[in-house]
């Protein structure tokens, strides 16, 4: 089985050593982009299984990059995975709406990367192999995950994978509670290393996105979520 190619676009030498060194133990083929512009030529040259970017790079920043990445065709199903020193909620929610699977802020644990990593990897496996007409109906929320494709009310509404997977989670069983940390189980997985703090992180994304339709999503104080039954 060829190994899965990731390309880490990190203006930090120690930690783009770190991160080679981290992900050829693993087993993965790593290739390293030190700027923006680097990295979206990178991609566009050679489309990689899965991208670990960095917020804060020179030129064109992780942002714009990942911006524009998902406004092209080939490379918008790619896996992304955004690194950020700020820490900052506007930043994590900036690039889960323009499309990222996941966010870790630095200082990291290689070991966490990794099973994020490994995560996001699985996850876009199991989407191309995922049988076709797989529809979720809650209201006027549609969902095709053969299509990882969401529409309210007619209108097309981009999800990222993560964003997805949480909403056809609470989608497929209407006015059910779910905690942060069921959420977590059936997304990720068990053995997913995360905090609940990043569920409702990805709920404020999905609310937003959902726009005048966002109160579908409720949350029940001290517990968790769930879509209200219509």
């Amino acid at each position: 089985m060829a190994k899965a190619r990731i390309l880490v676009i990190e203006d930090d030498p120690d930690i783009m050593e770190l991160l080679a060194y981290t992900l050829g133990k693993e087993g993965y083929e790593v290739q390293s982009a030190p700027t923006g512009e680097a990295g979206l030529k990178a991609m566009e040259e050679r489309v990689p299984d899965l991208v670990v970017l960095d917020v804060m790079l020179p030129g064109i920043d992780g942002l714009e990059l990942l911006r524009r990445a998902k406004s092209n065709q080939a490379l918008r199903e790619t896996p992304v995975i955004m690194v950020s020193a700020k820490g900052e909620e506007s930043d994590v929610v900036s690039g889960l709406e323009l499309g990222a699977d996941d966010y870790v802020t630095k200082p990291f644990s290689p070991r966490v990367l990794v099973a994020r990593i490994r995560t996001a990897l699985r996850r876009a496996s199991e989407k191309e192999s995922a049988p076709q007409g797989d529809v979720v109906s809650a209201g006027e929320l549609i969902l095709d995950s053969a299509r990882h494709e969401l529409r309210v009310a007619g209108r097309l509404v981009e999800l990222s994978a993560t964003e997805f997977s949480i909403l056809e989670r609470l989608a497929r069983s209407p006015g059910r509670v779910f905690t942060r940390a069921q959420i977590i189980d059936a997304v990720r997985g068990r053995d997913y290393p995360v905090t609940d703090r990043s569920v409702d992180v990805q709920v404020l994304s999905i609310r937003k996105k959902l726009g005048d339709r966002a109160d579908i999503v409720e949350t029940v104080r001290g517990v968790g979520y769930r879509l209200r039954d219509e």
